[in-house]
């Protein structure tokens, strides 16, 4: 495994990080434990989650996710050998039977403590933000349409006030965002300045199939020290090629049709190209797709997420594929010609 630090911290993580959202809904407890026993076993020290997990999300499965690492955490008495990020829902339809506000302090409170109680530890060491309370382009969103009847106030003092507060309070350790735009990290960034916590990652979407964060986001964490923590880095499976050929049973999409943001035209032709350049150089379509991800300059650590401890091994064991120029230039050919085809 290979390991870096999380910016502006003195914390190692491995440079993979164990996504979870699937154990709870397409995993059993079993399921999500062995797939720890094994990731940890490989190095990886760095587990993702988020009180709203599983997906797709609904009132029976809430906080399942937490409560299988959690039960691992004390099955094991590990805590102390893996770094645990999660994450408070932010407002929409989907997420009511959760809490219907945003990012409040009485809502973060909420969710912290319950967090912490289902996962059994004190303290969690990256709480982010899962996405915007404002109204702006994520989830798929290609471009942002201005709302100017949206109730939402700039609100980012308030808010890092009030995780201010429980940093200090030792419950949680440092901060970070996810599903968001560079107004968003910019406006953060500039109350960090002022003296308020700092955001030190943003969690979002990045594979072959879309690096639109490359527009003006990367410079920003560059030249601010955040650090970029890509998941979907397979968009859904499609960058294993599994559904090149139809739906299998049992996958994401097959059980769950509405994730499709990974499924159009072009994404379909996009994956068939790089496809041939990995058949090419004797590589499996996932591990390029994520090697590709994981050499990228700002990314500090890739999610990766799997159904089956057989899956993990390959993910896990793209830490060590090499890319060549020539692979990266074909990558680049296959990127300027049909560029960012699934946001």
């Amino acid at each position: 495994m290979k390991y870096t630090t999380l910016p502006n911290t003195d914390i190692k993580v491995s440079k993979i990080c164990l996504g979870s959202m699937t154990w709870g809904e397409q995993n059993t407890e079993e399921e999500g434990h062995a797939q720890l026993d094994y990731a940890i076993a490989q190095g990886v020290n760095f587990i993702d989650t988020a009180e709203l997990y599983s997906v797709p999300a609904r009132p029976e499965t809430y906080g399942s996710t937490e409560r299988i690492i959690g039960s691992w955490l004390k099955k094991t008495g590990k805590r102390n050998d893996v770094i645990i990020a999660s994450k408070i829902a932010g407002p929409a339809e989907f997420t009511k039977h959760i809490r219907t506000g945003g990012f409040a302090k009485h809502e973060l409170e909420d969710a912290i403590h319950k967090s912490l109680e289902r996962l059994g530890t004190d303290y969690i060491d990256l709480y982010q933000l899962h996405w915007p309370e404002r109204t702006t382009n994520f989830f798929g969103q290609r471009g942002y349409t201005h709302n100017s009847s949206e109730e939402w106030q700039d609100n980012f003092a308030e808010v890092l006030e009030s995780l201010q507060e429980f940093i200090k309070a030792g419950k949680i350790r440092h901060i970070g965002l996810s599903n968001e735009a560079p107004y968003g990290v910019s406006r953060y960034l500039e109350e960090a300045r002022k003296g308020a916590p700092k955001m030190i990652t943003v969690q979002n979407p990045y594979s072959l199939l879309n690096r639109k964060d490359e527009v003006g986001l990367t410079e920003i964490m560059h030249r601010e020290n955040v650090g970029h923590l890509p998941y979907s880095p397979l968009g859904f499976g499609q960058l294993t090629g599994k559904y090149l050929d139809g739906y299998p049973p049992k996958a994401r999409v097959t059980l769950f049709p509405n994730y499709n943001r990974y499924h159009n035209e072009n994404s379909f032709e996009a994956t068939r190209r790089y496809k041939a350049i990995a058949d090419a150089h004797g590589l499996s379509l996932t591990q390029m797709s994520l090697a590709f991800v994981n050499t990228r300059p700002f990314v500090t650590s890739t999610i990766i997420g799997a159904t089956s401890v057989e899956q993990l091994a390959e993910n896990v064991g793209s830490i060590d594929v090499v890319l060549s120029d020539e692979i990266r230039t074909a990558i680049e050919e296959v990127h300027n010609a049909i560029p960012n085809p699934a946001p």
